[in-house]
């Protein structure tokens, strides 16, 4: 993660475990790896990261590079955001904003993706808007540290990231994004 700028960009100190990310296209997020938006597209089918049984956890996907890395005026752009998940059992969390695939502006090279899970010190209770996958303008200048201090979540357990460019199905993807 330091390596490509995770740290200090989105957290200060590289989480010990590793978040396991597939998705129904077959793709797997391998710490920096490139996929298509076509590829992840779609929620991910498969999200595991070293848990404790009896612990709730918070896992989100955010863009630090949104518009574009050079010069990142909406970081960071929230695609995921799930707490009181029980375990690693990511389908029984409470979805505060639904997924939305990766959709990088024609021309703004790569965007890094990252996954990150925190532990919770119990069931959170957040005052924050709910998001369809609709919803666009209110995931802009999400703030992984802001919402882990907010929440007293410490620092993130696990992580992993992707990166990934325009294809031809980001406009379908900006399209759904209508509020």
């Amino acid at each position: 993660m330091k390596g490509h700028a995770i740290v200090p960009d989105v957290v200060d100190v590289a989480p010990a475990g590793t978040i396991d990310v597939e998705y129904d296209s077959g793709a797997i997020v391998k710490e920096g790896n490139e996929l298509t938006p076509t590829e992840v597209q779609n929620q991910p089918v498969r999200v595991k990261w070293p848990s404790e049984k009896d612990a709730h956890y918070a896992l989100m996907l955010i863009d630090p590079d949104a518009p574009k890395r050079t010069k990142p005026t909406a970081r960071e752009w929230q695609h995921w955001l799930v707490v009181n998940i029980p375990g690693d059992d990511f389908k029984r969390g409470d979805i505060l904003s639904q997924y939305v695939g990766s959709a990088p502006p024609k021309g703004s090279g790569l965007h890094r993706y990252v996954f990150l899970a925190y532990k919770q010190p119990g069931t959170l209770i957040c005052d924050e808007s709910k998001l369809t996958n609709r919803s666009g303008k209110r995931r802009a200048h999400f703030c992984a540290k802001k919402f882990a201090e907010k929440y007293n979540l410490g620092k993130p357990v696990a992580g992993n990231w992707f990166e990934a460019q325009w294809d031809d199905s980001v406009p379908m993807i900006h399209a759904q994004l209508t509020d």
